[in-house]
């Protein structure tokens, strides 16, 4: 481990009273809840952006895809970059640089501009959240402070998805979808403004791996663009194979880089126990399920059933209420059980629900169609999240437990990912070819809105199938019987 050096604390890190923690907690909640908005909120916005950005199916989920990506591929060099240059430091150069993207976001004229804007806002979130959670620990002393901050903190990724899909659904319908990035210019600059209440925490020695960083990003990079290229030119398309050649050199070379480096971004070590390497691929199947549930749902709903963002958001409530349900009932199943006889039958719940979207159609109802399998969904996803975290930091060193959480929290944004690439893929194949049959019956007009809905529902059906799998996978891998009963307060 790197060994740490003594930094001079912020002038006012000797006042520890309750108005300047106040206003810490304040800083750092606001923080977490417009990166966990921005997961969410631009989902609603996603109809909108297409149409008026005229973006082809293919390429609409790059919307998402950049951001999560850039997130996800950058999350640990971001919290390697606190170690090394400041937590306060690097805190504020990541909002800094996500909310300048916000206003290019907001501002973008065309589909290309939008993804490299987004790109931009994922940089900015990997180096703003393992951060944000660090300096809780340098800026609250421990016991009741510090505690309550973390339950803040974690009660803000909940208010997030509540939030998004509501707030996402009001910008979009009352103002304009460019308001769903817009919105984050007076949050950035006060929380920005307020980072003065922080304390820098110590500095450690060391490099940071700027090759791991590039070639890991470049390589998850690659492979789903391969993967949506592949959908809509062929999989033997000159540029598809390409795209997936370089991933593969990318990833390998990634691993190398890893594996001889003096201060790895991703120490191999943390992999060769079964329980977490088993709980990290789990996450992928999981991230891909989450986002990919929120996204194709959401073009069904405002596509198909032809619901206003608004109506959208609204339609989405029982996802957030089930998600906070689920991971306050498992955060208590855990204390007394092993974590796959948690998470296993939770994932078989949220398959279940998934696959209920997957049977709907355009004369479905709301309440029996939709709310009861989005909040089977989302109660699903929740029993199973809670104990795979607690997993990945069953029997690992202290200084280490904020890393292997860290791997976590990467492995869900990538998996959300891919899972969308492959997702796109899937359902555009679908209704590609329900329109084909339709172009033989010469019905092309009158079977496009069905095809469009094939491809969706389908896209759902191979959603529940992959969560089944990870439910198979969890059960195989995950056989630790007690794991940890907290969380590291420690960034990456």
């Amino acid at each position: 481990m790197s060994a740490a050096t003594s930094v001079p604390s912020s002038p006012g890190a000797t006042f520890t009273g309750g108005r300047r923690l106040g206003l810490s907690l304040l800083v750092i909640a606001t923080a977490q809840l417009m990166l966990v908005l921005d997961d969410t909120i631009s989902n609603i916005a996603l109809p909108s952006i297409q149409g008026d950005l005229r973006m082809s199916a293919t390429n609409l989920p790059w919307v998402v895809n950049a951001y999560l990506l850039a997130f996800g591929g950058l999350l640990l060099f971001g919290g390697r970059a606190g170690d090394l240059f400041g937590r306060r430091r690097v805190f504020r150069v990541g909002i800094s640089i996500f909310t300048l993207a916000s206003l290019f976001s907001g501002l973008a004229p065309t589909g290309e501009l939008l993804i490299a804007a987004r790109v931009l806002q994922g940089m900015g979130a990997a180096l703003t959240a393992p951060n944000a959670l660090a300096l809780i620990a340098t800026t609250f002393p421990a016991g009741k402070p510090r505690n309550l901050a973390m339950a803040v903190y974690g009660a803000m990724s909940a208010l997030g998805i509540t939030g998004g899909v509501l707030l996402g659904g009001v910008l979009t319908g009352v103002l304009d979808w460019r308001w769903v990035f817009l919105i984050n210019l007076p949050v950035g600059a006060a929380v920005l403004a307020g980072t003065r209440t922080l304390v820098e925490a110590e500095r450690r020695t060391g490099r940071l791996d700027v090759v791991g960083a590039v070639t890991g990003t470049g390589g998850m990079l690659a492979l789903a663009f391969g993967i949506t290229r592949g959908g809509a030119h062929g999989w033997a398309d000159a540029l598809t194979l390409g795209a997936f050649a370089a991933a593969a050199v990318l990833i390998l070379l990634f691993l190398v880089v890893q594996a001889r480096s003096a201060h790895p971004l991703l120490p191999l070590g943390l992999l060769k126990d079964r329980n977490r390497s088993g709980s990290y691929v789990t996450m992928l199947f999981l991230g891909a399920a989450l986002m990919g549930t929120f996204f194709v749902g959401t073009l069904f709903m405002q596509h198909v059933l032809h619901f206003s963002p608004v109506r959208t958001g609204l339609a989405w409530l029982p996802f957030a209420v089930g998600i906070i349900v689920a991971s306050a009932v498992s955060s208590r199943l855990v204390e007394h059980l092993a974590p796959r006889v948690v998470a296993v039958p939770g994932m078989l719940v949220a398959a279940l629900g998934i696959y209920w979207l997957s049977r709907l159609d355009s004369g479905s109802r709301y309440l029996t169609a939709m709310a009861l399998p989005i909040f089977l969904t989302s109660a699903g996803l929740g029993m199973a999240i809670v104990p795979l975290t607690l997993s990945v930091v069953h029997g690992v060193e202290q200084e280490a437990a904020g890393l292997a959480s860290a791997v976590l929290n990467t492995s869900q944004q990538l998996g959300a990912a891919l899972g969308l690439s492959l997702l796109t893929t899937v359902s555009t194949a679908a209704a590609d070819a329900r329109l084909h049959q339709a172009a033989k019956g010469q019905a092309l007009v009158a079977r496009a809105a069905e095809a469009l809905e094939h491809g969706y529902t389908t896209a759902l059906f191979a959603v529940a199938a992959a969560v089944g799998v990870a439910a198979i996978l969890t059960a195989v891998t995950v056989t630790t019987r007690r794991p940890q009963s907290g969380a590291p307060v420690q960034g990456a």
